[in-house]
């Protein structure tokens, strides 16, 4: 069976290849080109990278020598287009209105398991595979996706909004091995990127200060950090949708005054008055709700029943919150929580689970607490 697996240059992508060679797979690799640095005015000058090489191509140069030591073929394919069209542009207008985005999961939906999968049939290859922690069980002719055996590095919530189609087409070699088996077969393989540092930049635009690259793209327009339980102004912003809710570090909120310092976070953003509005003291007070609203559902093995008690994450590496589903329509549902949940953020990812098996998600489109709204 001829597999194309997406090779990024870094370590989990090359030992899942290598993994593949072992199960007798037919492996050729691929590099996907998603992200245009230069044209896109973002990398000349930046004082943070090494001028010499920008990051992508030297990750290609990484891909180039792991395919040789593993002597299987390695593709290049230029997604620039798609990923700015489908993933990037979505980010932008999600930052525009003041929500926050996680743009890897919508990278995943659209460019690694649509984009690519397209290209890899077109190719003739039967199926593809990723570097991902997830599993995929088959069972009855529908194919599952689960939590991987590392739950630390576990990636199922980036892979929510993926279909059944695309997840039946797709291999997982590093769902029942951890991390540190991964660096191990990395070395005993005398792979040079076997200690490389893990990516943590955003899906294919890397490791960068991502307020200033929002810049490039979202003006930035200053306005007044305001207290929200006294209406006055304490600072001044760069621009409110360069701030999370629950945000304490960054603000540029010194100390005030004959006032005991408890520590100023952000509660709540006005875009249309562009006006941050901060508190101080104790979180739970502000930024706790108890049940939200979730749109752009994407089911992958089937949909939980009215009313179910189901499990959700509603960020990378939270734990897993209990919570009663119950169908607002056919892309809206409601969440009510076991008990309150802190800094649960419009525009973030809800990503429901059974046990190990990943059911899909949504957005989160707004939360309450006692049946008011508190996201507004």
């Amino acid at each position: 069976m001829k597999v194309l697996i997406g090779l990024s240059g870094g370590v989990d992508s090359a030992v899942a290849a290598y993994l593949l060679q072992k199960q007798g797979y037919e492996v050729s690799a691929c590099f996907m080109r998603n992200w245009d640095s230069l044209a896109n005015n973002d990398y000349l000058g930046n004082p943070n990278i090494n001028n010499s090489q920008c990051p992508q191509e030297a990750d290609y140069d990484d891909a180039v020598k792991v395919a040789a030591k593993l002597g299987i073929p390695l593709l290049r394919i230029d997604f620039v287009k798609e990923y700015w069209d489908d993933v990037f542009s979505y980010l932008i207008k999600e930052y525009e209105v003041g929500r926050t985005p996680n743009p890897d999961i919508f990278c995943n939906k659209y460019i690694k398991f649509d984009a690519f999968l397209k290209f890899a049939k077109e190719k003739g290859f039967d199926m593809i595979a990723m570097g991902h922690y997830a599993k995929r069980i088959d069972k009855d002719g529908v194919a599952y996706l689960c939590k991987s055996f590392d739950k630390n590095k576990d990636q199922t919530y980036f892979l929510s909004q993926i279909s059944q189609e695309q997840l039946s087409y797709a291999l997982f070699p590093l769902g029942d091995i951890d991390k540190t088996e991964v660096r191990k077969i990395a070395r005993d393989l005398e792979l040079e990127i076997a200690d490389k540092k893990d990516s943590t930049g955003v899906c294919f635009i890397g490791e960068r200060n991502f307020k200033e690259f929002l810049k490039n793209y979202i003006p930035a327009k200053k306005g007044k950090i305001v207290d929200i339980d006294t209406n006055r102004k304490i600072g001044d912003h760069e621009g409110v949708m360069y701030y999370t809710i629950g945000q304490r570090r960054g603000l540029g909120i010194g100390g005030i005054a004959n006032e005991e310092a408890k520590g100023w976070f952000v509660v709540k953003k006005d875009v249309k008055n562009n006006i941050l509005y901060v508190a101080s003291g104790s979180e739970s007070d502000r930024l706790n709700s108890d049940s939200c609203l979730v749109t752009n559902l994407n089911f992958i093995s089937g949909k939980p029943k009215e009313g179910e008690h189901i499990n959700v994450k509603f960020r990378y590496r939270q734990q897993d919150n209990g919570v009663t589903i119950h169908y607002v329509d056919e892309d809206t549902v409601k969440l009510v929580y076991d008990s309150p949940y802190k800094a649960v953020t419009p525009g973030q990812a809800a990503v429901f689970y059974q046990g190990e098996i990943c059911l899909g998600g949504g957005l989160i489109h707004s939360t309450y607490y006692k049946n008011k709204r508190t996201d507004l």
